[in-house]
């Protein structure tokens, strides 16, 4: 990457748990990926942090009932999600999870239930639920977020637009998207978050966290 690319990314931001290849490589500074495991991260910058899933949500319970096996086992993400919340909560940001995920119960977040828009959970601490489709998204992709920060959280889109699309086999009526599609951040979405993290903490606060 040249210094021209460095200089238009955002630096006041890290990525943790991102794919190298996807939209936070052209937005984004400082990327944590796989090889580089986003469970050391230890600042000083807030973060947008996406902890793999796939463990947390229903299917997974399907897929340990039929295959067994610890790597199987809901739940079992090696911390990477105790890690990410430690981040947030540390330095400031987002922590995005589908919605429904079992880790905002493991881990004892409050759910964003019915409410439209931010919900706050404590004095530093605010959670919702965004459709990805009101940014673009071809399935309505809904997801919760935890927002951690001394400043309040900006506003998001709010809309609940159903989608083109789905993520699984649930709508005879609408076509499934691949795994790679489905599990894509749409760049207006990304960038809101990235503007959440950044504006999370004053900056005289970034070394210490919220």
């Amino acid at each position: 990457m040249n210094v021209a690319r460095i200089c238009s990314l955002d630096l006041r931001v890290s990525a943790l748990f991102v794919d190298p290849t996807g939209i936070y490589s052209q937005l984004v500074a400082d990327q944590w990926d796989q090889a580089r495991d986003a469970r050391h991260y230890d600042g000083p910058l807030p973060v947008v942090a996406h902890p793999p899933c796939q463990l947390w949500v229903n299917l997974a319970h399907v897929n340990y009932k039929r295959y067994g096996g610890g790597h199987n086992r809901p739940g079992n993400d090696g911390g990477c999600f105790a890690s990410a919340l430690a981040s947030v909560r540390r330095w400031g940001g987002v922590l995005e999870h589908p919605a429904g995920s079992d880790a905002w119960a493991a881990h004892g977040l409050m759910s964003p239930g019915e409410t439209v828009g931010w919900r706050r959970m404590s004095l530093c601490e605010w959670v919702c639920e965004v459709w990805q489709s009101a940014y673009g998204h071809p399935a309505r992709k809904r997801t919760w977020l935890l927002y951690c920060g001394l400043n309040p959280p900006l506003e998001g889109r709010w809309d609940r637009t159903p989608g083109t699309h789905q993520v699984g086999w649930f709508d005879r009526n609408k076509p499934t998207l691949s795994k790679k599609e489905a599990s894509s951040t749409p760049a207006p979405f990304a960038t809101w978050l990235i503007e959440l993290a950044a504006c999370s903490t004053p900056s005289s606060s970034k070394a210490g966290g919220p």
